[in-house]
């Protein structure tokens, strides 16, 4: 046990956050350089060592928490960074931008604040780059058989990394021209700086795994040429397809997903424009959506100098502690959540409904004509005498994914079966109806949380390497059914 006393002494402190007047002018994470370290100690002594760490159940991938806990206690990072390792491929950006079940999960939350794992979690691995701990982990021998990963999100790296190691040579294959999948286009540089992706890549590199990007599975290389190529196939495309809003003058310029726009952002970052082609600046921004997407789409909002944000959410407010009765512990409760994105400004408005946009001569959006909802008889209803609208010059649609692109003939062209919800169906080791080819990640579970698609990635792994040399050692955290913590 780290500190036996450690949550008598100790109350809960998490990094601080550079201030907003400071942030909002440029695109560096938020949080203040090297402000964890001083506190981690204590912090990770705050961890009581319980007999059942329900902290395992939270995390899917079943992170040994106590047991970094105690080595970062005793400042023993080169142990911590192994033990972190032992369970989790990039834990990193986990540390950045999991909303961390496992502290929804410990113990000590039961009467008092939780132990502040995530944080432990990036300070250790953050030391471990500095120190030079995390080095390449090139296997001692080949296998001779070939995989191909579709997707170079969190899923397919984790995949393609444990499946390398194993001795077979795979290649990634991502339809964006660079590596990352939605980390790198999809989470903004204030969450998460793209370098922590890059030096995983070189790392990845240095393992023997290859990379092509710029080739979408489907339309520039067929899903049948690829499956001749190689003795497996791992999809890990994502769940990609936008939720749309279909009500009138969604047609209006200034609409977009959410994922039109983010990315642009992030491209200005990594060189390729100097202004994004779509830009808050100068706009009345109003985001529907109240999840974290959304508030990323906030957040860069702010940083493009938008005149106002408005952020829009269908349900109602959710409570700001856990309800014991709806939301026990240690499932995952729904909670008021200020983000940093949040902190920095704009008006959050719950329980409402978009009715329908209204343009200009030249059909840019100009208002937004919204109405409360209550529910009757268990249904989201419009209230009546509710309706007004806000001004709107840009609007982003931030409400989530329904499931694989099924525009691009991938799952055609393979032949893939899809379950009930629309995605991949896979049986018991991931594997698809088709042999030989696995799925991981979003594309079979739906959309989900960075650290289920690590844990599905390294799942599927498993499976594809028992399909391609009979039996495995690679571990599998997950089943292709388990969910997260539940009533």
């Amino acid at each position: 046990m780290a500190d036996p006393k450690g949550f008598l002494n100790h109350g809960r402190e998490v990094a601080r956050t550079r201030p907003v007047e400071e942030r909002v002018k440029d695109w560096n994470e938020v949080y203040v350089p090297g402000s964890l370290l001083p506190i981690i100690s204590k912090q990770a002594g705050r961890c009581m060592d319980c007999g059942i760490p329900f902290c395992h159940n939270g995390c899917p991938l079943g992170n040994l928490i106590p047991e970094w806990n105690d080595y970062a206690y005793r400042e023993d990072w080169q142990a911590a960074q192994e033990r972190l390792h032992a369970t989790n491929n990039f834990p990193e950006f986990t540390g950045r931008l999991c909303p961390a079940p496992c502290e929804s999960a410990c113990v000590l939350g039961i009467n008092q604040p939780a132990v502040t794992i995530k944080n432990v979690e990036v300070s250790i691995i953050d030391k471990a780059w500095e120190t030079g701990d995390v080095a390449p982990q090139i296997p001692e021998r080949l296998s001779g058989k070939t995989v191909a990963v579709i997707g170079s999100g969190p899923a397919g790296l984790a995949a393609a990394q444990q499946l390398t190691r194993a001795g077979h040579t795979v290649a990634v294959y991502e339809r964006a021209d660079r590596v990352g999948g939605l980390l790198r286009y999809g989470i903004p540089e204030f969450k998460m700086e793209k370098r922590h992706i890059n030096r995983r890549i070189e790392q990845m590199r240095a393992e023997g795994t290859r990379f092509r990007t710029g080739v979408e599975i489907g339309r520039d290389l067929k899903a049948t040429d690829l499956k001749k190529r190689y003795d497996a196939v791992v999809i890990a495309a994502g769940a990609t397809t936008a939720r749309d809003l279909p009500v009138p003058g969604r047609e209006l310029k200034g609409i977009h997903q959410a994922m039109e726009y983010l990315p642009l952002a992030n491209k200005v970052q990594e060189g390729d424009y100097v202004a994004p082609p779509i830009s808050a600046e100068g706009k009345h921004v109003v985001v529907i959506g109240g999840g974290d997407t959304g508030a990323d789409c906030v957040g860069t909002a702010h940083r493009q100098g938008a005149a106002s944000v408005t952020q829009l959410e269908i349900m109602p407010r959710p409570g700001e502690e856990r309800n014991p009765i709806a939301q026990p512990w240690p499932t995952f409760p729904m909670l008021y959540k200020v983000t940093s994105a949040h902190e920095e400004g704009g008006e959050r408005v719950y329980a409402v409904s978009t009715t329908h946009f209204e343009g200009d001569a030249d059909g840019n959006v100009q208002w937004l004509h919204l109405s409360e909802v209550e529910f009757v008889d268990g249904r989201l209803t419009l209230k009546p005498g509710t309706e007004r609208k806000i001004p709107a010059q840009l609007v982003t649609l931030a409400m989530g994914f329904t499931g694989t692109d099924r525009e691009n003939g991938l799952v055609d062209q393979f032949g893939l079966e899809l379950d009930a919800r629309g995605n991949i169906a896979r049986d018991a080791d991931f594997q698809t109806n088709v042999p030989g080819v696995f799925v991981a990640g979003d594309a079979g579970r739906g959309q989900s949380l960075i650290v289920w698609a690590i844990a599905e990635g390294r799942s599927a792994a498993r499976g594809a390497d028992s399909f391609l040399t009979g039996a495995s050692e690679l571990p599998a955290p997950i089943r292709p059914t388990d969910r997260a913590l539940a009533v």
